[in-house]
């Protein structure tokens, strides 16, 4: 018994209840740090029962509450991912701070697709919204971190290659800037008889040499009687040298003596001189060019010489360009916030000059359903978008490629300027689509990044060989990413080695730069110093204007 009227207490349970009281405080503060760190990535699978409806069961790995298959390993090893287009704002390796390292960070830029990072709730605050591409009560998804530039450019050729081989037959009139299917054997011997390299005299035996006066052996004609020893007869480039022939003197080599008929040598005469022989240049099938190699005028002529009316080539790829963007002007000056389009204009030629067949740039603006209809009736091999490939309100690439099913094969590289960029295939037989940076030095690099390598697979182009060239400055690198740098080629002094000069107005929304240049620096993580080599990647063409180097270095 104990004399107290008020309730019975144990001792301690004063103690016990506020220890119940404080761990209940600590589930609730850790249960809204799991869900804080789940929209940026790091919450545990095992921890996200709480969100899966009070189930107590976590969600099932194979799929999430749409029905799209979940990532694989083998996706993430090739810098893929499904058709679960995990939110970019809570990929913390998308959203790494430049100002970590001496990097001056002008890649930084909205309109690159650079989206901002996600903010963990404070515990006990609201649970932000969910973006659109993920509805609410799925589970928090994350993305794998993009692949590296090498690799994503690998991924880009091995999609271009994926396809049946395709051949066709064009004349030859038609075939310049396609790409042979098959080896070119030579169909005749060439040169297919013994012609004269020269114009003069096709001699026999040893001289003076006798001679007839006419005008001799001309070039078109059918074969010519032999000719004796001691004679000579006159004779014209490309004509047919007579059996029997010594040598052709060419003629200002030559000393006639009209009144006796004879013919006399000025200098010594080297038996086979100044003829080419039957076969000089191939022998009828022999292997003249291999597959894979570009129709050049060159090409063309050999082939022509070689007996071939037409040609076998892998059709050119054939290209459709969708410009986005509510914000561009077709014309005039840039005016109350809207810019003039530049990429519709420049990615057209860009292409050709890669060797693809391009429709003319449809502009669609911000329009989620007229992008869709839009890669849903395209019959192109590639789709090339600029702009919305990041997580903005009006950024509807990945949705759109969500709800078409496509498969995402690179989605983001670590690549400045350019990291937004993005390779998908829309059907498994259907185009690849290659999503481009809206501002226009990230869009040349998304172009020489993705859509090089997949336009020279689908064509059967030979890859771009790389080479190293020693570059005359320190160039800033990134922290983590590769950059492209726009350079320039200079010739050495002194005897020193060739060198390239990296040029200004680089920044992801210059063209300035590489408008001069005619290569980009393959720039690691870091950074390199002056004298170091560097992999280079040549532009399709040389810059035509002698820029001073005053004005952009």
């Amino acid at each position: 018994m104990t004399g107290s009227d008020g309730p019975h207490r144990e001792p301690g349970s004063d103690v016990r209840a506020a220890g119940s009281a404080s761990e209940r405080a600590r589930e609730e503060e850790e249960r809204a740090v799991e869900q804080a760190l789940a929209l940026v990535g790091g919450a545990d699978r095992s921890s996200r029962s709480d969100r899966s409806g009070g189930s107590g069961e976590p969600p099932s790995r194979g799929r999430d509450t749409r029905g799209h298959r979940g990532p694989r390993d083998e996706d993430l090893d090739a810098g893929r991912s499904s058709n679960t287009h995990a939110d970019r704002s809570r990929d913390p390796q998308a959203h790494r701070s430049s100002d970590s390292a001496p990097y001056d960070g002008r890649d930084n830029d909205p309109r690159d697709g650079r989206a901002a990072s996600a903010t963990a709730p404070a515990p006990g605050s609201e649970q932000p919204p969910l973006p659109d591409r993920a509805l609410p009560g799925d589970p928090a998804k994350t993305s794998p971190p993009p692949p590296s530039w090498d690799r994503a450019r690998a991924v880009a050729a091995r999609a271009g290659r994926g396809g049946p081989p395709v051949t066709i037959r064009l004349p030859l009139d038609r075939a310049p800037g396609h790409v042979l299917a098959e080896a070119l054997g030579a169909l005749t011997d060439l040169p297919s008889f013994d012609t004269s390299a020269m114009d003069g005299w096709a001699v026999a035996g040893p001289g003076p040499w006798a001679f007839e006066a006419g005008a001799g052996l001309l070039a078109g004609r059918g074969p010519a009687a032999a000719l004796p020893d001691g004679t000579a007869v006159r004779i014209a480039t490309g004509a047919r040298v007579p059996p029997e022939t010594t040598a052709v003197i060419r003629s200002e080599h030559a000393h006639v003596d009209e009144a006796r008929g004879l013919l006399h040598a000025r200098r010594s005469v080297v038996t086979g001189q100044d003829i080419r022989p039957r076969g000089q240049e191939c022998r009828s099938g022999e292997h003249l060019v291999p597959a894979g190699t570009v129709v050049t005028p060159a090409v063309l002529g050999l082939a022509a010489a070689a007996g071939y009316d037409a040609l076998p080539v892998v059709p050119r790829p054939r290209v459709d360009i969708l410009v986005l963007g509510d914000e561009l002007l077709n014309a005039g000056l840039p005016h109350d916030g809207l810019i003039r389009d530049a990429l519709g204009p420049m990615l057209g030629p860009w292409l050709r000059a890669l060797g693809a067949e391009v429709s003319g740039a449809r502009r669609l603006g911000d329009d989620a359903g007229a992008l869709r209809d839009a890669l849903a009736s395209s019959d192109a091999d590639l789709i090339v978008t600029t702009g919305g490939t990041a997580a903005g309100p009006v950024d509807h690439v990945h949705p759109v490629l969500d709800a078409l099913g496509a498969e995402l094969l690179v989605d983001g590289v670590a690549v400045r300027p350019g990291h937004p960029m993005l390779l998908a295939r829309l059907s498994p037989d259907g185009p690849c689509l290659v999503g481009l940076p809206g501002n226009p030095l990230a869009a040349v690099s998304g172009l020489l990044t993705l859509a090089e390598p997949l336009l020279a697979g689908i064509a059967g182009r030979p890859a771009q060989d790389p080479y190293r060239a020693l570059v005359h400055a320190e160039v800033h690198g990134h922290p983590h990413d590769t950059r492209l740098v726009p350079v320039v080629h200079r010739p050495g002094r002194a005897g020193g080695r060739d060198h390239v000069a990296p040029l200004r107005y680089n920044g992801p929304a210059m063209l300035r730069g590489i408008a001069a240049a005619d290569g980009l620096a393959v720039v690691p993580p870091g950074g390199v110093r002056s004298g170091t080599e560097v992999e280079i990647l040549d532009l399709p063409w040389a810059p035509a204007t002698p820029w001073t180097e005053g004005c952009f270095t």
